[in-house]
């Protein structure tokens, strides 16, 4: 081990001047994790458990016992060097700090190892999406706030160099939102979007208010995963395809030709629309691409009602009707209810970059958790 050279460092330097020793504080990310990586914790206790039995001849199993086994080592080599941080020797506390740094990443590194040895990948993790934004309760400015989320998404997709097209956009009068829908497409976009389906709450004085008042309103936000052509077969038999002429603004075109699409799902009464486009080619491929994504979405939420019925973080229809975050512009702050996590800088969280994206990463570190937390209960 590293630390063995350390020591032995550590023999040639102590005969120098002594001076006082340095002190570092060690943050964790992502604090729930940490508490089942403790010493003592359930999954050390799952870990050591899958290390002294047969389980290790499972799937997976030598590959989580060798990681584990590395954790254990590079957790011991951290602690042997911390203890040279207080050490007389100046030379030798910096010679520790820069090896606690490595050990601290190597660790970081082998959790992250063993969490996706343990968390079941989700079918659709690597699926593109339909993104569908609606507004709420609040008239005017609950539309307004609409307009900026559905903005906010597509400067996601952006920072994260994902594809975004606009299927669907119907404005309000004074620049709103009422209803927009998208596909988004990338690596891994519905692994991070996933989280974000539900009622968003703005609390804010609208632009219209003469009083100062603050108003509250709320817009929803649906994300469905798209499906391939292996994960769902449409029967043609099973639609009837509409056509009708355009309404409200878009140009010429409008109320001029047959270019709005109407699609009815048969069997189960779903219906998806586009009119966006001036070909009705391509708003037949829109609508058609919608009408798959919410007949997937149904289809899965029939196989993981039972498994997210009791997790904080929910996805699909139940995680729609939730209040899952505020955004508060008096108090220049955003919370994610579901995690009770804040945020205080609104203006650069809105323009959705590394802010949005640490909140993402910190729902899909609470949703690794919970995930965790079933694996270990079920074979502890």
């Amino acid at each position: 081990m590293r630390s063995h050279l350390l020591r032995s460092v550590a023999r040639c330097l102590r005969a120098r001047p002594a001076v006082s020793p340095a002190r570092r504080h060690l943050s964790c990310r992502s604090p729930p994790l940490e508490e089942l990586f403790a010493r003592g914790g359930p999954l050390r206790t799952f870990l050591e458990r899958q290390a002294g039995s047969e389980s290790h001849l499972q799937v997976r199993g030598p590959e989580l016992v060798a990681v584990a086994k590395l954790l254990s080592e590079k957790e011991q080599e951290l602690r042997e060097t911390e203890h040279l941080l207080h050490d007389d020797n100046e030379d030798l506390r910096k010679l520790a700090e820069n090896e606690i740094t490595s050990c601290q990443k190597a660790i970081a590194q082998l959790k992250h190892q063993i969490i996706l040895l343990l968390v079941p990948s989700e079918e659709t993790d690597e699926n593109d999406l339909i993104l569908e934004v609606t507004a709420g309760v609040g008239g005017q400015e609950a539309m307004l706030f609409t307009s900026e989320m559905f903005d906010m998404y597509q400067q996601y997709a952006a920072f994260k160099r994902w594809h975004f097209e606009t299927l669907e956009y119907f404005p309000s009068e004074i620049g709103g939102l009422r209803h927009a829908s998208a596909s988004i497409g990338g690596s891994e976009a519905y692994k991070h979007m996933k989280f974000e389906g539900g009622v968003h709450r703005v609390q804010r004085v609208p632009k219209t208010e003469k009083q100062g008042r603050i108003h509250t309103s709320t817009m929803t936000v649906a994300i469905l995963p798209q499906p391939t052509e292996i994960n769902l077969v449409i029967n043609p038999k099973d639609l009837r395809i509409d056509t009708k002429r355009a309404s409200g603004a878009g140009g010429q075109h409008v109320n001029t030709t047959d270019s709005a699409v109407r699609i009815v799902h048969l069997p189960t009464g779903v219906v998806s629309e586009c009119q966006q486009e001036r070909s009705q080619l391509k708003n037949k491929e829109m609508a058609m691409k919608k009408l798959r994504a919410k007949l997937y979405s149904m289809h899965l939420e029939e196989e993981t009602s039972k498994r997210y019925n009791a997790r904080k973080i929910q996805i699909g229809s139940k995680g729609r009707s939730e209040k899952i975050r505020t955004y508060n512009f008096p108090q220049n702050r955003v919370t994610d209810h579901r995690i009770n996590k804040s945020l205080h800088d609104l203006e650069t969280f809105m323009q959705g970059e590394y802010l949005l994206d640490e909140l993402v990463q910190s729902l899909k570190d609470y949703a690794d958790y919970e995930s965790l937390v079933e694996v270990i209960s079920k074979k502890l």
